[in-house]
């Protein structure tokens, strides 16, 4: 087989902000962002949320993957935090082809492959990488004889950004393709960027800033709704965070999102709702027509709603499936409303 290192073309990767083969940094934030966020440094140096996409008929594939170490989360699976799942094709006829993982926890690096196997025609394939453990090095090998060609660019080429919890970031997705944030940039066939945080985002201002300054971009989604510590905290910060975007980029969609565990601390969430739907409220009253308000308590409805959850606050694999199901709509709708270029 010929081996390709992801960094190499035709292979591309998307929605991450450091991919360098020689350092063997693989991260969603770039060193100064690093040093700026002090609190994000683990976090900042994953690639969740990253893929590689290419197009190929080889009938065989054999993906390598290098990690850091292969960290135990009690409720994640390592085919959800060390795992990379591959997929065929694009938009909602996209298909599952299979994941790769490490099967044992180990405090130290260690690499893994596996040979997959698909149908002999030219075909989109797209990896979504690992959330939790650190990505060192990832190579594609494909029959001698096969083509291997550049990917299509995304039907969206702006990126969608994500901004916010655990749940953002696809806590605890049973492999990395099932976060909602993966499901629903295949839906739309859209590039995206995700900066979700577990425990750590908290709608800083100058987090805000940084966020304002990624360009291109189609969308902003955010919801630290989770992370603020108490609702005074999320009060103070919501629609400051807001303003910080709206002022920066007044063209821009912004989709606003409440926590999907509500039947854990009804009061709470419902203080901690009204505190976000009041910055939707404001920026409609100031004639902003650019901002959309998702109430996260209706994402897994009424039938079921007990097996959505994990551990009663972070959805499993149904759970995120019907947090992007209830979304889809919603993110299609601010795409379109997107103004037209200059």
């Amino acid at each position: 087989m010929k081996f390709y290192h992801i960094t190499e073309k035709p292979l591309k990767i998307y929605g991450l902000a450091v991919a360098d083969k020689e350092t063997r940094r693989f991260w969603k934030l770039t060193e100064e962002a690093l040093a700026k966020f002090p609190q994000y440094d683990y976090l900042g140096r994953r690639a969740c949320g990253g893929r590689v996409r290419f197009c190929t008929d080889s009938p065989r594939m054999t993906i390598r993957m290098t990690l850091a170490q292969t960290k135990e989360d009690i409720n994640i699976p390592l085919s959800g935090s060390a795992g990379a799942d591959i997929y065929l094709g694009s938009g909602k006829d996209a298909v599952f082809l299979g994941y790769l993982s490490p099967a044992v926890h180990v405090m130290e690096e260690i690499t893994v492959e596996k040979t997959f196997e698909k149908n002999g025609e030219m075909e989109l394939v797209t990896i979504n990488l690992p959330r939790n453990d650190h990505l060192l090095s990832m190579e594609v090998g494909v029959e001698e004889n096969a083509q291997m060609k550049e990917a299509p660019e995304y039907s969206i080429q702006e990126p969608i950004v994500f901004y916010g919890s655990s749940i953002t970031e696809g806590g605890c997705a049973s492999r990395a393709g099932n976060a909602y944030t993966s499901i629903l940039g295949r839906w739309l066939d859209a590039d995206y960027i995700n900066l979700g945080f577990s425990g750590s985002a908290r709608g800083e201002e100058e987090m805000a800033r940084y966020i304002a300054g990624i360009s291109p971009m189609s969308l902003f989604v955010y919801d630290y709704d989770h992370n603020a510590p108490d609702a005074a905290w999320l009060a103070r910060t919501h629609e400051p965070f807001f303003r910080i975007i709206r002022e920066s980029r007044p063209d821009l969609p912004v989709v606003m999102l409440t926590r999907p565990d509500v039947d854990k601390e009804p009061l709470e969430a419902k203080e901690r709702r009204d505190i976000i739907h009041r910055t939707y409220e404001n920026a409609r009253k100031a004639g902003d027509e650019l901002v959309w308000f998702v109430d996260g308590g209706t994402y897994f409805g009424s039938e079921g709603r007990s097996e959505c959850t994990v551990d009663g606050t972070h959805p499993n694999a149904l759970g995120f499936m019907r947090m992007a199901q209830t979304l889809y709509p919603v993110l299609k709708m601010a795409l379109k409303a997107r103004p037209p270029k200059a």
